[in-house]
């Protein structure tokens, strides 16, 4: 219990720092969840279809990192995958999070509707 509490201790100093990660890549990644996440909904609503709702949201984040990087790209500031890549994991985490919630109602109710004949 004592190693749990220095370890959670440390970890909120910044004394121990394992990786850096800019301000800039975290806000790549919240927009890139936030992307995904509207289109998820759009899509899962208007369609019902998972498989449909995650590929889209995933291409929808993807493309608006890609589309981000390029129109910033100039002679000054090139191209930062890095950011893109933040843009793409932020659509992912997101993806993934939504398709393992959205939907499972409807098993319920049949697995209810099944027992109950």
């Amino acid at each position: 219990m004592k190693i749990l509490v220095t370890v959670i201790i440390l970890s909120f100093t910044g004394l121990c720092e394992a990786q850096f990660i800019s301000n800039d890549g975290e806000y790549h990644f919240a927009a890139g969840a936030v992307i995904s996440a509207g289109t998820y909904a759009i899509v899962y609503t208007s369609t019902k279809d998972k498989k449909k709702a995650f590929w889209y949201s995933l291409g929808a984040s993807t493309l608006a990192g890609v589309a981000k990087e390029v129109i910033d790209s100039t002679e000054e500031n090139k191209f930062d995958a890095g950011d893109m890549a933040a843009t793409s994991l932020g659509g992912l985490t997101a993806t993934v999070t939504l398709s393992l919630f959205v939907g499972k109602n409807k098993a319920k109710k049949r697995k209810q509707a099944l027992l109950n004949y």
